[in-house]
């Protein structure tokens, strides 16, 4: 033989919201967007080492002829490797004769460590 049950009453406790907002607001989907496109800028292990090779340069600065040795690639694959930095937003690029010159954009690498250090 079957019953059939009253229908259930909400508990109290079921009322209350399963999660509680951190209060903080959630970035941006255009920062998430520009911070993206940095850090897969500087995943690329040659494009990380350019970056430590410019910083720590003298004057912070190098010029593309000065990168391709360190790095043994030829100077076509550095000059897109440095084009993508630029492109990000990491790399600064002057033009000074027939030669490039690259400097690290003030601030884009402290903005990135910002981002990985920020407490949430």
């Amino acid at each position: 033989m079957t019953t059939i049950s009253e229908p259930r009453t909400a508990d109290p406790i079921d009322e209350d919201p399963c999660c509680v907002p951190s209060g903080a607001p959630a970035m941006s989907a255009e920062r998430a967007e520009e911070l993206s496109k940095q850090f897969k800028a500087i995943a690329d292990p040659n494009r990380l080492r350019l970056v430590s090779l410019i910083s720590s340069s003298a004057d912070n600065e190098a010029c593309v002829c000065d990168l391709t040795e360190p790095l043994n690639l030829g100077q076509p694959t550095v000059s897109h490797h440095l084009k993508v930095l630029v492109d990000a937003g990491i790399l600064h690029r002057e033009k000074r004769g027939v030669w490039a010159y690259f400097s690290i954009v003030p601030g884009a690498l402290d903005s990135l460590a910002g981002v990985l250090t920020e407490a949430r």
